[in-house]
């Protein structure tokens, strides 16, 4: 039986403002970066259930019950107060399970819990992620700074390998570059295998009977540029990440 990846955020709604003379009109467009890392978990033969952003709020699992359906939670550039705003607490002001305190409690329980960077991950732009401020800081395998975490490199930056790690061996030794990522700090006991610009890009750490693991760029644009999302290490990145933390 194949192991089953609930996996979170990667999409957006855009809404654009055309100005022309006296009139104006606006247009909107709704867009996924879910397929270049669906494709690698599908291809390193987990199941993948896909959840975008704007279905979260009301569909996300709430108790470490539904949680534990799963064998690994990954979320990415999706930020705490739609796990935290669900309708019912925000519209109608009724109690529900705060959802980061129960992905916390799966993943002691020995789930295996996966954040990749962008906008709306670790403190995010403006610091409206605000992960740092959840339950989750308990069990990520970094620390979240305070405020705007984002590190942007336009001229593009390359990881460096400070040790090797079984979940990586199979990566080329080559690296393509990025043009940002999630600024981080590193958590003790919390092995950093690979860091960008001297922080954290991919670390690990185990907690209570289960893993996790962050990788602070991103899986899809624009953080990851074309030349990450075709390098030959792509799928052997994420099959080994997922590997690793969900091995029991």
């Amino acid at each position: 039986m194949k192991k089953k990846i609930l996996f979170g955020g990667e999409s957006w709604t855009s809404f654009t403002t055309h100005v022309k003379g006296f009139d104006t009109f606006t247009t909107s467009i709704y867009e996924e970066g879910i397929e270049y890392i669906a494709k690698s978990i599908e291809k390193a033969g987990y199941e993948l259930v896909y959840l975008p952003g704007h279905k979260i709020a009301e569909k996300f699992p709430y108790t470490v019950k539904e949680l534990a359906a799963y064998d690994c939670i990954i979320l990415s550039d999706i930020g705490s107060n739609t796990l935290l705003l669900s309708d019912k607490t925000f519209k109608q002001g009724k109690k529900t399970p705060n959802r980061c305190q129960s992905i916390a409690s799966y993943v002691k329980n020995g789930g295996a819990f996966l954040m990749i960077g962008g906008y709306l991950s670790f403190s995010g732009i403006d610091q409206k992620a605000r992960y740092g401020q959840t339950a989750l800081a308990d069990i990520l395998p970094v620390t979240c700074i305070n405020g705007d975490d984002r590190e942007e490199h336009p001229e593009g930056i390359k990881p460096q390998m400070q040790m090797l790690h079984p979940a990586l061996v199979d990566l080329p030794e080559k690296w393509p570059h990025f043009l940002g990522y999630n600024k981080v700090l590193p958590k003790q006991d919390c092995p950093v295998p690979f860091t960008i610009n001297d922080d954290p890009l991919i670390a690990f750490g185990k907690f209570g009977k289960g893993s996790t693991a962050v990788f602070t760029s991103d899986c899809a644009p624009h953080w990851g540029p074309k030349e990450f999302l075709s390098w030959k290490g792509y799928d052997i990145l994420w099959k080994g990440i997922l590997d690793y933390i969900t091995q029991k």
